[in-house]
């Protein structure tokens, strides 16, 4: 039987509990059950030496950036700043700022292991065919059933409700970079609602501070949210918005996951949790929020009303240009008494969102294989920002193969943004880019193996001549058939025979190397 555990109990983290359940064994991995809150993910890290206190007093204008940035580059710490100048406030940043973060955020040993849990309940090993083995069936669906997200009444994020003399003045929002249009809140998940349909949607849209009652709302064409207000300006209405700050991480990772449209990222955060993420109404708006968040911001959209948001340092590594965006009004703020304020920070790689963006990668590769089932592994490098560049590994099964797979890529969600797809055979390791490199400049020949379409980009891209349309790339380095028009004999690897190998590693250590 799991209970408090004291010898923790000298890092409360501002908890008013006493102790807290150890949420970790065998050998520091096996997990018991999910974090609560963002404090029970703070803890953990601070127990594994991957959170450090900051108690020299730093600036939320550029210092506080600058500081993280170095510590994600060097493989560091989560870092918590205790003494904000200015304000109460702690900021912490960081928070899944490794690949080792990301594995104790989502609570799991490898990040591959939640895509194959996914892929357990989406096609099982046998699927139903007789009344019985639906029967057998009906644990699983009722497992689903209980990670739906559950309504409470009230929970810490209602400790304070500022309402009527509500403001973001007390909040330590970070100026990043110099050239920024001002102070961005970098890590909110914004939760609204279809207005035909009534479904939830969360996503992760950076706030720009226009003043103490109203934001920029960086929503994407592409983007649900986007959609959401769209549908909402042709009956001329407000749209309702609440933005949450600092909820447990699975709730964090769904905001940002591409789920389908209509798929509920609260059902998501209850999947990665195991158990369902308690929601709680707001005040001023008809919108529920994970009950456990630091900060909850409530207002609206008005339907027309945009102002000059950015620029913004981006995760491009490139000020993303300023244009007109959505309007956010600030109705009402509930926060814990003793709020800690999370933010990201983004800029040339590697930064922390390169491993999120890894975990995605990993999470939503076995249902990619549900729709193509020749792809073996996938990399989407820091470098490309993700949505830049794919590299992915097939079984290559006829001639014309791997155009096939970089239009079926192109086609898919979010894959639509890849500026550059890149295809090798199955034996190659997408993981190593001095292999994929290799494989790149020795096996094209540019005018048949180059694939060049037109199609939409991503916001953020700088480069194309217009905003959200220009050229993407697809370069097919497999091993080309003659049915490809390569008459000539294609060359093998140069690989030393089998049993030299085995004989120089027995004979290894006499060497002397």
């Amino acid at each position: 039987m799991w209970g408090p555990n004291e010898k923790y109990k000298d890092k409360p983290l501002n908890d008013e509990r006493t102790g807290w359940i150890d949420l970790f064994v065998i050998e520091g991995w096996g997990v018991v059950m999910a974090y609560q809150d963002l404090r029970d993910y703070l803890k953990v890290l601070e127990s594994k030496g991957l959170l450090k206190r900051i108690k020299t007093e730093v600036s939320a204008d550029l210092e506080i950036t600058e500081i993280s940035d170095r510590v994600v580059k060097s493989g560091g710490p989560a870092l918590l700043f205790e003494n904000v100048q200015g304000y109460k406030m702690p900021v912490v940043t960081n928070l899944m700022g490794s690949l080792e973060h990301m594995k104790l955020a989502l609570q799991v040993k490898d990040l591959d292991d939640i895509g194959k849990e996914m892929l357990e309940f989406l096609q099982p090993p046998e699927l139903p065919s007789s009344f019985m083995d639906k029967l057998k069936a009906l644990p699983k669906l009722a497992q689903i059933s209980s990670f739906l997200p559950k309504t409470v009444r009230s929970g810490p994020c209602k400790e304070v409700i500022l309402n009527g003399n509500h403001s973001l003045a007390h909040l330590p929002v970070l100026k990043c970079w110099p050239l920024d249009g001002g102070p961005f809140i970098t890590l909110p998940l914004v939760f609204t609602k279809d207005p035909e349909t009534g479904r939830r949607n969360v996503g992760m849209y950076r706030m720009q501070v226009y003043d103490e009652v109203t934001t920029g709302m960086h929503w994407h064409m592409h983007k649900d949210g986007a959609e959401n207000h769209r549908k909402q300006q042709r009956s001329g209405q407000r749209l309702e918005v609440a933005v949450a700050l600092g909820a447990d991480p699975a709730c964090i990772f769904s905001a940002i996951a591409p789920l389908p449209p209509g798929i509920d990222e609260m059902l998501l955060a209850g999947f990665l949790r195991k158990e369902p993420v308690e929601m709680v109404k707001c005040e001023t708006v008809d919108l529920e929020v994970p009950a456990r968040s630091e900060i909850v911001l409530e207002g609206y959209v008005d339907p027309g009303e945009l102002r000059w948001e950015g620029p913004f340092g981006d995760h491009t590594g490139y000020y993303s240009l300023a244009d007109h965006y959505p309007v956010f009004h600030l109705t009402c703020v509930t926060q814990r008494k003793d709020p800690i304020y999370p933010a990201t920070i983004v800029g040339k790689p590697p930064i922390e969102d390169n491993f999120m963006g890894k975990a995605i990668e990993r999470t939503f590769l076995p249902l990619m294989r549900l729709q193509l089932s020749e792809i073996v592994d996938i990399n989407m490098p820091a470098e490309g920002c993700f949505h830049n560049c794919v590299i992915v590994s097939i079984k290559k099964k006829y001639p014309g193969h791997a155009k096939k797979v970089m239009n079926a890529l192109w086609g898919m969600g979010q894959m639509m943004f890849a500026k550059l797809i890149i295809v090798v055979d199955e034996q190659v390791n997408v993981q190593n880019p001095s292999e994929v490199a290799w494989r790149v400049f020795n096996n094209i020949d540019a005018r048949r193996d180059v694939l060049v379409v037109d199609g939409p980009l991503d916001a953020l891209d700088h480069s194309s001549p217009m905003p959200f349309y220009g050229g993407k790339m697809g370069i097919d380095a497999t091993r080309k058939w003659p049915a490809e028009g390569h008459a000539r004999e294609w060359p093998g690897d140069i690989e030393m025979s089998d049993d030299i190998k085995s004989l120089v590693n027995r004979k290894w250590q006499s060497y002397g190397i």
